[in-house]
């Protein structure tokens, strides 16, 4: 089964409010900065790219990269051109199967989120022809539903811990408040949620490499202190500072998770060699597609570490995508966090746009089990939002 055509699509979809404004929870990935760079863009917004592999057998598979300058440092053209103009054409006529060959060809330094779209799609293909989900292609099962946790923004202790409740109306479970800036008022921050949520609900925090060493530790030890019950921090020191994260975790009981450290194996190498972390965020986009993540859990695994399943955005293939990866991974720890439901509608046909939405069903969401990733996209849907 030959590849004959990779083509993609771009997408563009405007949303209600940033998805991580700030007041005082100073992460470095702010919308602010985003309009700067591209003036010409609606803020808020978030931007896709869908890919679709052809082969000459008439089967076909489709996959999705999420596009964020300020997160991944990639525009939408420049991954739409990767694809297109480089990653693609290094695929064409060659057979759709071999996957260790095909994404060995096209992995180049950087562009993570290209090579995510072009992998979705190859495993999307190769699960559509063989008639089995592609979490039993990745070793696993779809048999399990999965736990969904979101980010919420940062802002006042008040606003936050409402927005908390608002979302536990509709099935929301596991948080992860973005904090950063000043290590006691973001420990009123998440005291205010926990009183608000009651103790039974996951509570995560992301600081966005918004501390330095000292003050991630006395945020920890304020949040240990007031027993918030703060299950991680994420990237609370710069992503380049291995030593001051390996040093703020020698220091608190809270688990350190990388984030921003953490976008290849060879990354995730590096924070187990320097003993940086407890737990490493695996993002699709960050890692480049299925395959590379679960090497990159493979190594957690190898090492005690745990993994999460991060944010990445995405228009319903993406969603299903961390479905099938948590389905069939060990180690992942607790709930797959989901913030993109809060946001904006998925693009899929019915009835997956539904069973891939809030409200939730205790809380979690089901692994599709169709062929591939089991959903489809509604093609009205994706003309009305193409640029």
């Amino acid at each position: 089964m030959k590849i004959t055509n990779v083509s993609t699509t771009a997408i563009r979809l405007p949303i209600a409010k940033a998805a991580y404004t700030t007041e005082g929870a100073g992460t470095r990935v702010d919308w602010d900065r985003r309009s700067r760079i591209a003036p010409k863009r609606p803020t808020p917004m978030l931007e896709y790219v869908l890919v679709r592999i052809d082969t000459d057998e008439g089967d076909f598979g489709i996959g999705e990269a999420s596009v964020d300058i300020g997160f991944f440092g990639h525009t939408l053209e420049d991954v739409q051109a990767a694809i297109q103009d480089y990653l693609g054409p290094q695929i064409v006529g060659r057979d759709a199967f071999d996957r260790e060959y095909l994404l060995d060809r096209i992995d180049y330094r950087g562009n993570t989120c290209a090579k995510c779209g072009i992998d979705l799609a190859l495993h999307d293909l190769m699960g559509r022809k063989l008639g089995v989900p592609v979490a039993v292609l990745t070793c696993g099962l779809p048999t399990k539903p999965v736990a969904v946790s979101g980010a919420l923004a940062g802002g006042p202790p008040d606003e936050m811990a409402g927005e908390c409740v608002a979302f536990m109306a509709r099935g929301v479970r596991a948080f992860k408040p973005k904090i950063g800036g000043d290590p006691d008022k973001d420990a009123e921050r998440l005291r205010a949620i926990r009183q608000a949520v009651g103790p039974d609900v996951s509570l995560r925090a992301d600081a966005n490499q918004g501390y330095n060493v000292k003050q991630a530790i006395r945020l920890c030890r304020l949040a240990e202190k007031n027993d918030v019950r703060l299950e991680l921090i994420e990237q609370p020191v710069a992503a380049w500072d291995l030593q001051g994260m390996a040093m703020v975790r020698r220091s608190v009981d809270t688990m350190v998770e990388a984030d921003e450290s953490c976008f290849t194996i060879h990354d995730a190498m590096q924070l187990i060699r320097h003993e940086s972390c407890d737990v490493l965020n695996i993002k699709l986009c960050k890692a480049g597609g299925l395959y590379a993540a679960k090497k990159i859990a493979a190594l957690a695994e190898a090492s005690g570490l745990k993994c999460v399943l991060g944010t990445s955005f995405g228009l319903g293939i993406e969603d299903a995508a961390k479905l099938h990866l948590a389905s069939s991974t060990m180690g992942v720890v607790d709930a797959v966090e989901f913030t993109e439901l809060g946001h904006h509608p998925n693009l899929l046909k019915a009835p997956h746009d539904k069973l891939l939405a809030l409200p939730l069903e205790d809380g979690c969401l089901p692994v599709p089990t169709g062929p591939g990733f089991g959903v489809e996209l509604d093609e009205e849907l994706v003309r009305k939002h193409t640029m």
